[in-house]
């Protein structure tokens, strides 16, 4: 009687959490979208992964509370597994504060490994101070009912960490420049970090993705390496993409060579034109090779990229570009001067200041977009998240939208027929595109949202600070 007594227990101390909520839709305006489920746990949270173990799916979200990670085999019912916290990811010189920012977390899935970038802005530092650690904690997700911290790496940089060349090596960029870097670069590089042993990672000296924009070191932001195992790198002044393996011709030095992830060859790129995207800061880019070809456009010819940017009144806001790779891939991006700059040829855009109005909120900008077949799924900060039919990449539309009245839409992610979007605000949402939705796409009718009431922008603002050097493209929490 005792055995089965302490068995039971044992079975409810390691169950799994529930955290079912009811699939009541919140307030706010949404149209051809499915509510499934919300879990509040992860309140502030900035980005979502998937791992698969047997026949249990995982997502990992991250955000100011570190790292939690939920059962999702179910959709409807996620199940919290564990939770990596502060009190685990704070160094011994953290004093206080919260673990910032890590917005477009990476994993290994053969590994069973997450990466988390540490912004210097992380526990009360910034971006200018030398004294602020940045880098990347690498985490042991083999159990993800419990998440060991393996080891933490400092690096120059530390808002977003990518895997190249199957999770061997690790590029890690951003945010702004600290003091005591050099006084014309505009923002922090890509530092590379050999992870072939998690528990001793090694980091090469030289920085690579130098002069990004128009010969100027500046901010490279993210990095997302399509199915050709190019490395595309968005920042300040553009996109521009690398070979990261194999021998290959290198357009600038005007010869074949090795490329490697510590020294990359080009393939192409560049700028978008300024009247396009006014700031030309590319927060985040995706070219998909699996979409066949498009009228005119080749497989592989197009890339789709975010522009942050916050302007009174939304009028400039961040805007969603397409630009064709036509006539880029011979090292313009890398030759490009302010008197002689180089720009891809912007072949569609939308946003939703130009689609929808301005808005008084100031709160109008891009964020983290993915792709699937021709559904683009994208956060839009307080403009919630929008669905968008790229079918014709001249004319991409909105063919639904969830903007809850207390959402914070900061990344949108297609999962096995569901989209999980990490909220700020509300922790994850589950949806799914509706019918209807289905419907818009299929026959490119185009769904707008009504202007976001300005009591709900002012929210917004009280809840956040701009950065010292990029302002409200890298906004920060209060």
């Amino acid at each position: 009687m005792r055995r089965t007594i302490l068995l039971v227990l044992v079975m409810a101390l390691v169950a799994p959490v529930s955290t079912t909520r009811a699939a009541e839709p919140p307030a706010g305006d949404i149209k051809n979208v499915e509510f499934v489920a919300n879990l509040p746990e992860p309140t502030e949270a900035t980005a979502i992964n998937f791992m698969r173990y047997g026949n249990r799916d995982v997502m990992f979200v991250t955000g100011r509370f570190g790292l939690m990670s939920y059962d999702i085999t179910d959709p409807t019912d996620p199940q919290l597994l564990d939770h990596l916290g502060n009190d685990v990811l704070m160094l011994p010189s953290d004093s206080s504060g919260t673990y910032w920012q890590n917005e477009d977390m990476d994993l290994d899935a053969k590994r069973k490994r997450v990466f988390l970038a540490r912004d210097p802005r992380a526990y009360n530092g910034t971006t200018s101070d030398p004294n602020s650690v940045s880098g990347v904690y690498i985490i042991d997700a083999r159990d993800p009912d419990d998440l060991e911290l393996t080891t933490f790496h400092e690096l120059p940089a530390g808002h977003t960490s990518t895997c190249v060349n199957d999770c061997k090596y690790l590029w890690t960029g951003g945010p702004a420049r600290r003091a005591d870097m050099p006084a014309d670069w505009g923002g922090r590089p890509i530092w590379v970090t050999d992870i072939r042993n998690p528990r001793r990672p090694t980091t090469f000296p030289d920085p690579i993705d130098t002069g990004r924009n128009d010969g100027r070191t500046d901010y490279s932001h993210d990095v997302q390496v399509d199915d050709q195992g190019i490395a595309w790198v968005s920042g300040a002044g553009g996109v521009r993409g690398y070979f990261t393996q194999g021998r290959r011709w290198d357009p600038v030095e005007n010869r074949r060579r090795k490329a490697s992830p510590w020294d990359p060859v080009p393939y192409a790129g560049g700028g978008l034109e300024e009247s396009d995207v006014p700031s030309r800061f590319m927060h985040n880019s995706e070219r998909p090779l699996s979409r066949p070809p498009n009228g005119d456009f080749d497989r592989g010819e197009l890339l789709y990229a975010t522009e942050e940017s916050f302007q009174p009144g939304c009028e400039d806001d961040g805007v969603f570009a397409i630009a064709s790779l036509d006539g880029s891939y011979d090292g313009e991006a890398w030759r490009s001067t302010p008197t002689d700059p180089f720009r891809l040829e912007t072949v569609g855009t939308w946003s939703v200041a130009d689609k929808e109005g301005s808005s008084a909120s100031g709160d109008c900008s891009a964020h983290y977009f993915q792709i699937q077949d021709d559904l683009v799924v994208y956060s839009w900060y307080a403009q919630g998240t929008r669905f968008l039919d790229v079918s014709d990449p001249t004319d991409p539309i909105q063919v639904a939208y969830f903007r809850p009245d207390d959402g914070r839409s900061w990344a949108s992610y297609f999962h096995k027929g569901y989209v999980y979007v990490a909220d700020h605000g509300r922790g994850v949402d589950v949806l799914r595109l509706a019918p209807e939705g289905e419907v818009a796409a299929e026959t490119h009718q185009e769904v707008l949202a009504p202007p976001l009431p300005a009591e709900i922008a002012q929210q917004v603002r009280e809840e956040f600070e701009p950065d010292e050097a990029y302002g409200w493209a890298c906004r920060i929490s209060v």
